[in-house]
């Protein structure tokens, strides 16, 4: 699979496939507080914070997929995913609808 598009969020449809192929290694980064954290999440997601997001450097390789999650997607998320290709992550991507979205799904 090449590099997720930079520019737009990863759907949860998306997700899932990544997370069903095995031979990928896919990490999902709640970045919301440990608060939000822990009232709800996307079963299997590390919780980051967006303040925290930096320590991706010493948990994850580079070629990693890494989807960022927020509440409702786009803003956190956004900001994280877009720190995290800063660093060096080329598949770093946010989820469109967030955790909220993932949860009504």
């Amino acid at each position: 699979m090449e590099n997720l598009q930079t520019s737009n969020c990863i759907t949860l449809d998306e997700l899932q496939q990544l997370v069903a192929n095995k031979t990928l290694q896919v990490k999902i980064i709640d970045v919301r507080s440990k608060e939000e954290y822990n009232e709800s999440h996307i079963p299997g997601a590390i919780n980051i914070a967006i303040l925290d997001i930096e320590l991706a450097n010493n948990l994850f390789a580079k070629t990693d997929f890494i989807i960022t999650a927020c509440g409702k997607g786009g803003g956190r998320s956004t900001q994280a995913a877009e720190k995290l290709q800063e660093l060096g992550f080329k598949n770093a991507t946010w989820l469109c609808g967030g955790t909220f979205g993932w949860i009504q799904n």
